[in-house]
């Protein structure tokens, strides 16, 4: 089974944008600092930014920033953007019996899907990239010790 890194890769490039929020950023220098391949962030942008999250200038002088502060995109939007659709799938069998279960599952799994949509809804951008910082700063801190 595939995983999806769509959602991890999107929020990673927006606390990069989130950081240097006046600054037009390329698809080339967020994928060097994410060690990916831009064509997997600029797939990325391409969403967030028909979402409204990210604005993005193409040319030699363009690129991509956050289309509002931080403080108003939440990762539910950022989800949102870049859904790929649900997260679990129950598998189809022809019994009765396996559909009757199948339909059981559906609604546990519905229900997951909300609560998560949810929690995303609580989080901002800014929070995240915070979190983020403290983090790096700490790591800084214990590496020049």
């Amino acid at each position: 089974m595939a995983v999806n890194t769509r959602f991890a890769t999107g929020v990673h490039a927006m606390v990069l944008l989130a950081a240097e929020p006046d600054t037009l950023q390329t698809s080339e220098t967020i994928a060097g600092r994410l060690e990916t391949n831009p064509v997997v962030v600029r797939r990325v942008f391409s969403l967030l930014h028909h979402a409204g999250l990210v604005d993005s200038h193409k040319g030699p002088s363009g690129g991509s920033k956050l289309a509002r502060p931080a403080k108003q995109i939440t990762l539910a939007d950022i989800y949102k953007a870049l859904d790929t659709g649900d997260l679990f799938h129950t598998a189809e069998f022809a019994s009765e019996e396996a559909a009757h279960t199948a339909s059981a599952l559906h609604q546990v799994f519905k229900n997951i899907e909300r609560s998560l949509r949810d929690e995303l809804s609580k989080t901002t951008l800014s929070q995240i990239a915070k979190k983020a910082t403290r983090k790096a700063a700490k790591a800084d801190g214990k590496k020049h010790k």
